[in-house]
């Protein structure tokens, strides 16, 4: 019962912060962008359509109202 109650706080707290604005960028599978991503490391490409492409994300980031507030922290093939 505890688990559902928090649950239940969570996501009524994320449902609030999207209405004001606030969404997750998608970062894996997508080109590298400087605006939206922070590099960790990169990494071989597992394959040749995958570089210069975020292969794994480690921390999501985010956007306020079209503002980034936290970048992606990301690993890129190349």
């Amino acid at each position: 019962a505890i688990n559902e109650g928090i649950n239940l706080i969570a996501q009524k707290f994320r449902n609030i912060l999207a209405q004001k604005g606030l969404e997750s960028v998608n970062s894996v599978g997508q080109p590298f962008d400087v605006d939206l991503h922070e590099a960790i490391t990169n990494i071989p490409a597992p394959n040749e359509e995958m570089k210069g492409k975020v292969v794994d994300e480690v921390e999501k980031g985010y956007t306020l109202n079209g503002k980034v507030i936290r970048f992606a922290k990301v690993i890129v093939g190349n």
